[in-house]
C-alpha cells in the first residue's frame, strides 16, 4: 500500500513539474484564439498576449497583430494598413518585433521624421475576400497607406467560412484545461476528419480567379475611397523560385498583371525580385510559403523604398 502511494505521489510530482514546464517553456495552455464572423468567416479573438515557443504574439482590439490603437490617427504621424494572411500575421514561429509590419515601421522611421504606425491586420489563409470583409467592417483606422499582401496560392483561395472555427485544432476558440492535454490533441491524437461543409467549401467550382481579383479591385476602390494610397505585393511559393510557376499559375499570375494595369494598381511582385537578387531562396523562408526574418527585411525593405520614393 506504501509503495502504491508512493508511486502516486511521485506520478503527480512528475506530471505537476511536466504541466509547469510545458507552459512555461512552450506557452502549451495558452492557444491564441479565433472567434466566427458571418462576413470575414473568423478573426483572432481581440485583446490576446501570449508566447508560444518563445515568441510574443500580441492582439490588439480590432484583432489586428498589433499593440493597442486609437481610432484616430494621432497627428503627423504616418499609418499604414498592412493586410493579409499568414504571411503578413507571422504565426507562432514569429516573435512580435520581427513580423512583416515591425520590420517596415523601423525601417520607415529612417525616411520618415516623426511617428510612424504599421497596424497588422491580418490571420493565417485569409485571402483577398476575408480581407476586403475586414476593411467593410473595420475601415482603413484613417491611415495613408493601404498595403495589401498576397501569395501566390491566394489566388485560387475559396470563400470566407467560419467552419474551421472550433473545429480544427489550429482554430480553437477556448482554451484548453492543461497544458498537457493540447500536448496529447495536437500531437498524439489524430485530427477530427473534415466535415462535409467544409470539403464543400474547399471544393468551391466557377472562377476562383476572377472572384479574388474582384475582391482586390474593391479593396483598391476601397482605399480610393479613403484617399489612401494603395500598394500591392505578392510573395511567391518556394516552389516558384526553386523550379517556376506552374502553367496554371503563370495564367492566374498574368491576369493579376492585367488588372493592375487595367486599374493603374501599383504592384510589386517579389517573384521577380527574389529570382533577381535572391541566389538561395531557402535563406528566407521559414517553410514553403512563409517567409523568414531575412525574407521580411527584404519585402519590407523594397516596400519602404517604393513608398519613400514614390
Amino acid at each position: 500500500m506504501k509503495l502504491v502511494l508512493l508511486i502516486g505521489g511521485i506520478l503527480i510530482v512528475v506530471l505537476i513539474f511536466l504541466e509547469v514546464f510545458l507552459q512555461l517553456a512552450f506557452g502549451f495552455g495558452n492557444p491564441l484564439l479565433y472567434e466566427s464572423d458571418r462576413q470575414i468567416g473568423y478573426l483572432l479573438t481581440p485583446n490576446q498576449n501570449v508566447r508560444r515557443f518563445g515568441n510574443r504574439i500580441q492582439i490588439n482590439q480590432h484583432s489586428m497583430r498589433s499593440g493597442v490603437i486609437s481610432a484616430t490617427r494621432p497627428d503627423s504621424t504616418l499609418r499604414v494598413l498592412m493586410i493579409g494572411d499568414s504571411i503578413v500575421n507571422g504565426g507562432w514561429w514569429t516573435d512580435q518585433k520581427n513580423t512583416l509590419s515591425e520590420v517596415l515601421t523601423a525601417q520607415l522611421k529612417a525616411f520618415k521624421s516623426g511617428s510612424v504606425e504599421v497596424l497588422n491586420a491580418s490571420a493565417n489563409s485569409w485571402s483577398p475576400r476575408n480581407e476586403l470583409a475586414y476593411l467593410q467592417r473595420f475601415g482603413l483606422f484613417q491611415a495613408q497607406v493601404l498595403v495589401l499582401v498576397i501569395n501566390t496560392d491566394d489566388l485560387f483561395a475559396t470563400a470566407p467560412t467560419s467552419l474551421p472555427v472550433g473545429h480544427d485544432r489550429n482554430y480553437p476558440d477556448r482554451k484548453p484545461p492543461f497544458a498537457l492535454a493540447e500536448v496529447v490533441s495536437r500531437y498524439l491524437l489524430p485530427a477530427p476528419p473534415m466535415s462535409e461543409a467544409l470539403q464543400a467549401v474547399q471544393a468551391e467550382s466557377g472562377d476562383r480567379v476572377g472572384i479574388n481579383l474582384e475582391a482586390i479591385r474593391q479593396i483598391h476602390q476601397l482605399s480610393d475611397q479613403n484617399n489612401a494610397r494603395f500598394l500591392l505585393v505578392m510573395t511567391p511559393l518556394l516552389r516558384e523560385l526553386e523550379h517556376a510557376p506552374r502553367d496554371y499559375e503563370l495564367v492566374a499570375r498574368q491576369r493579376l498583371l492585367d488588372l493592375t494595369q487595367t486599374e493603374s494598381i501599383q504592384y510589386i511582385d517579389f517573384l521577380t525580385v527574389f529570382s533577381a537578387g535572391v541566389k538561395k531562396p531557402k535563406d528566407v523562408y521559414h517553410d514553403h510559403i512563409h517567409l523568414n526574418l531575412a525574407g521580411n527585411k527584404l519585402v519590407s525593405d523594397w516596400i519602404s523604398k517604393t513608398l519613400h520614393e514614390s
